[in-house]
């Protein structure tokens, strides 16, 4: 690769246009080669980067990010980035953001309208809704989750909610920022996803594992339980009754290096999983697992069955009260979200 892109890509913030590929001198037919050989990626049309470092970019942040940056460097008139665009770079998650389109919003503008893989969306917005992250100007976590629920529906929008709130968001500067919608499409949905946020949710994984639960019936559904073991506290991802719920997410056993939370290797894992399931059931509770493909299509249907089935055992054998000392434990110990030993 030519030291010239190189050196480009490298004061860009790994992106080089099209435009500073020309004033380097360099023509269209040796980009073009660059990109058969694959030796340059296309973020955008007219956006490249280097594919080695393309390769090195984790598919659920750095690359939607990539996009994001990409399209600042094409556009030409006033916006903001919002919706998806401004949740990936504030860290408010999303259900797929490795599919994430590329937002803005602009008052300018009448209507929605999409270009160039661009989703404009004329909305109003006032001064104190926009944050600058990272470069880039975005609409705020609040503004950002209510957005998100109007345009992708209540599920989507009830895991902006609660990772917003994760951030420190209120639930009021939620109602506030949908407040200012009144008499927009999808208020409704906008609404119920305020109403059912759960700042405990600490994944996309896990907002989808609380609904789940709903799905199956169960309406008193408690985050981050916290139960007493020999190895010390076990934070428990979700409660009913005297029955447990963890939730397997798709980066829990994927490795670090590539993007994953996961720092031993899958046996050490599986192993740790299984000692940890025996000392929370220990304690007299049940316990069971969700992972992210229970969620979708007819899985859905077969792992709500089998999760009330797996809940009237628990309750079959110890009721659906906390024991006094589980009560307490959990009141004493409840606020505190930090994980030492599970």
């Amino acid at each position: 690769m030519d030291s010239r892109v190189l050196a480009a890509v490298a004061q860009g913030d790994g992106l080089v246009t099209v435009r500073d590929l020309h004033l380097l001198g360099i023509e269209p037919r040796q980009v073009a080669r660059w990109l058969k050989a694959q030796q340059l990626q296309q973020v955008r049309r007219g956006v490249y980067t280097t594919r080695d470092l393309w390769e090195t970019w984790d598919e659920y942040y750095d690359r939607p990010l990539a996009r994001i940056r990409a399209a600042r460097r094409t556009l030409r008139l006033p916006f903001v980035f919002s919706h998806d665009s401004a949740a990936i770079p504030q860290r408010i998650p999303l259900i797929r953001p490795q599919d994430a389109d590329v937002h803005i919003t602009r008052t300018h503008l009448r209507g929605s309208r999409t270009s160039s893989g661009i989703h404009h969306h004329g909305a109003r917005y006032q001064p104190g809704e926009v944050v600058e992250v990272a470069g880039l100007f975005l609409l705020a976590p609040a503004r950002t989750a209510v957005d998100i629920a109007r345009e992708h529906g209540y599920r989507a929008g009830l895991v902006a909610a609660d990772g917003a709130m994760q951030l420190g968001v209120t639930r009021t500067q939620l109602h506030d920022a949908a407040g200012a919608m009144v008499g927009w499409p999808h208020s409704l949905v906008v609404k119920s996803a305020i109403a059912d946020a759960d700042p405990g949710a600490e994944s996309p994984a896990e907002t989808l594992g609380r609904e789940l639960l709903h799905e199956c019936g169960f309406e008193q559904v408690e985050t981050q339980f916290p139960v007493n073991t020999p190895s010390g506290v076990r934070w428990t991802d979700l409660r009913v009754g005297r029955h447990v719920f963890e939730v397997e997410g798709r980066k829990k056993s994927k490795p670090v290096a590539d993007g994953g939370l996961a720092d031993r290797d899958l046996e050490q894992i599986l192993w740790d999983q299984r000692k940890r399931q025996r000392e929370v059931c220990a304690q007299g509770l049940g316990m069971s697992q969700i992972v992210w493909a229970d969620y979708w299509g007819r899985a859905r249907e077969r792992a709500k069955l089998r999760l009330r089935q797996e809940y009237a055992v628990t309750e079959h054998r110890f009721g659906t009260d906390l024991t006094a000392q589980q009560a307490e434990f959990a009141a004493r110990m409840r606020g505190r979200r930090y994980r030492s030993s599970g």
